[in-house]
């Protein structure tokens, strides 16, 4: 049959062609829906390929005045004793990274924020007491703008590839709804409508056969029973007329019990 390849394989009856009208309108509601969140999703992805561009730009900058901040404290205070006195002088993480998710579309999307505990003491209040105290701290300020860039750009990255992929999914999930399952059920819809259409044009035909054929079993009876009629007025009609004939005829003077009189 032509285009059976592209219909699904059902039984065309009445039932079937409401199942497959449902079957239609959910698929056309869903298509609307992912399309609405593939567009919302996309908007969001490119929001954020936005913000990577603008992070990874600060991130050079930050990391190119981190990088001349770190030569400087190395010249003022020396390299043989700036590494080991920090390292010397940290109890407790200060810089500390937290996570929560963002809800877009039904796709959770991880959030890295970046969180200073107060309540931490400066541990480089021993550090560059004849000089470069300051530019100790200059860089540790520089280096914590650096950390914080670094959280950002990492958040933004790993929603990027979480937004990617989800994107690709819902497309093709639209794209197959849309050229794959919606043409199919229409094409079913109609096969059935078809094939109900050719049993209603064959009941109708059927039923006039059959009304044709008890109209001449009717007029064949009717003619039968006049036939039978006009027999039986016929035959009553001729008894009658033989009745009549066989019957002796009456003189109208009435004088058949007279005796004849002889002159």
């Amino acid at each position: 049959m032509s285009g059976a390849n592209d219909r699904e394989a059902v039984f065309p009856t009445r039932q079937s062609l409401g199942a497959m009208k449902s079957k239609l309108k959910g698929a056309q509601i869903g298509h609307d829906l992912l399309k609405r969140k593939s567009e919302a999703l996309t908007k969001r992805f490119r929001e954020i390929t936005r913000r990577i561009d603008e992070a990874k730009r600060k991130m050079g900058r930050v990391m190119q005045i981190a990088a001349f901040s770190l030569a400087e404290v190395t010249y003022a205070v020396g390299n043989s004793s700036i590494s080991y006195q920090i390292t010397e002088s940290v109890k407790q993480a200060k810089f500390r990274v937290r996570t929560r998710q963002e809800n877009v579309s039904g796709v959770f999307l991880p959030q890295f924020e970046s969180v200073q505990r107060d309540d931490v003491g400066s541990d480089f209040q021993m550090t560059g007491l004849g000089k470069g105290g300051q530019q100790v701290q200059k860089c540790r300020e520089t280096y914590t703008r650096a950390v914080e860039t670094l959280v950002e750009l990492a958040s933004l990255q790993t929603a990027f590839v979480i937004l990617d992929e989800v994107i690709k999914v819902v497309n093709r999930r639209v794209n197959a709804i849309e050229h794959v399952i919606i043409p199919r059920t229409e094409n079913t819809i109609k096969y059935i409508n078809s094939e109900l259409d050719e049993l209603d044009r064959e009941e109708f035909f059927r039923l006039k056969k059959v009304k044709g054929v008890k109209e001449r079993a009717q007029a064949e009876q009717e003619a039968e029973r006049n036939k039978t009629a006009q027999n039986d007025s016929d035959k009553e009609n001729q008894q009658k007329r033989s009745n009549a004939e066989d019957a002796p005829t009456t003189n109208v003077l009435g004088d058949e019990g007279d005796e004849d009189v002889i002159f």
